[in-house]
């Protein structure tokens, strides 16, 4: 119990280390952008109405002290954890005078939803039709499931999802391709909204799933097609053993600790694609608030949103992690 808790730990500290220099990166990367968030807010701003140049110096000069953009640099950074810890990273420029915060809160319900349903399916079918597609290889039917992974994993998200577009949307129009919601639907936990929400996310959920499942397929039968000729297994099924034992309690039990690994690796890059695949459905998910964010040059939404992103990975990667020693007795022996 206190190998565990010292596993633990050495994890946490680690997981403090990622989102330190993750959350510091993107403040770098905003920060010493070329592109001035004051002088974009103004340009929306003036371009609606014809402003006295008074005015718009005052402005100006107002929108630099709110967002501290004339202070040196590593005051900014300083000023930026002051307001990280107490949860306040100033108004959004876009959506003036809402916080950014409570922007993005709006939007990560969406993607956590839509991120966790992908890849809980993804995970589950295709790591489980690729065991069983490298445990019993002459089926033609699991044959035929490695053909079509194998064609549709090279493909981006936004290609199938541009695809799916087309076909649901204009050929055979029978889902929603936009939003997150009918507009004669009313929030709240009834059913009909959560109704409308299922009908709205099939789409989205499905470029990232069908993306997914040839990588996950793919993966894991190699892996199982080298568990099988192990030593343990050819005993196991000499003696007898029930086949559903041999394939869930001995095969697909160890080709598993290494996809743990591969999922926390690929997190980051689903996230990406959930980004793209938002914008293109137009789904109300920090993906399409984060391009909002960067095409306005919203650096209090931009650095809210990546702050939001790069903890809610890091945080899933630690989660994973410590699923490790619960799989493969060797970490616990470590």
């Amino acid at each position: 119990m206190q190998g565990y808790l010292w596993f633990i730990g050495k994890r946490a500290l680690q997981l403090l280390a990622v989102i330190f220099f993750g959350v510091s990166a993107t403040f770098l990367v905003t920060h010493l952008s070329p592109i001035s968030p004051v002088e974009s807010a103004l340009g929306r701003m003036t371009a609606r109405s014809n402003s006295a140049p008074e005015a718009v110096q005052a402005m100006r000069e107002a929108l630099t002290a709110m967002y501290g953009v004339d202070e040196p640099i590593l005051q900014q950074y300083l000023n930026f954890w002051v307001r990280l810890v107490q949860g306040d990273l100033g108004p959004s420029m876009i959506a003036f005078p809402t916080p950014a915060m409570t922007l993005v809160m709006r939007a990560l319900p969406w993607t956590v939803g839509l991120l966790t349903s992908s890849i809980i399916i993804n995970f589950l079918i295709g790591n489980l039709l690729g065991a069983l597609a490298g445990y019993n290889q002459n089926s033609r039917l699991l044959k035929g499931f490695g053909v079509v992974a194998m064609g549709l994993q090279p493909i981006p998200q936004y290609i199938v999802a541009f695809i799916l577009l087309i076909i649901f949307g204009f050929l055979w129009p029978v889902l929603p391709i936009s939003g997150g919601f009918s507009m004669d639907v009313q929030m709240g936990w009834t059913w009909q909204f959560a109704g409308s929400v299922i009908l709205h996310s099939i789409l989205p959920a499905a470029s990232l799933v069908l993306v997914g499942f040839g990588g996950w397929f793919l993966g894991m039968r190699a892996l199982v097609s080298n568990v099988v000729t192990e030593d343990y297994v050819t005993y196991a099924e000499l003696a007898g053993v029930r086949r559903n034992t041999i394939v869930g309690g001995y095969v697909i039990r160890n080709a598993l600790v290494p996809q743990l690994t591969a999922l926390a690796m690929t997190l980051g890059g689903v996230f990406s694609g959930t980004v793209i695949v938002e914008q293109v459905f137009n789904y109300p998910g920090l993906g399409s608030l984060l391009i909002d964010a960067v095409g306005g040059g919203d650096f209090s939404l931009v650095l809210a949103v990546g702050t939001v992103s790069v903890t809610a990975v890091a945080v899933a990667i630690f989660i994973i992690d410590l699923l490790h020693p619960l799989l493969d007795p060797r970490v616990r022996a470590e």
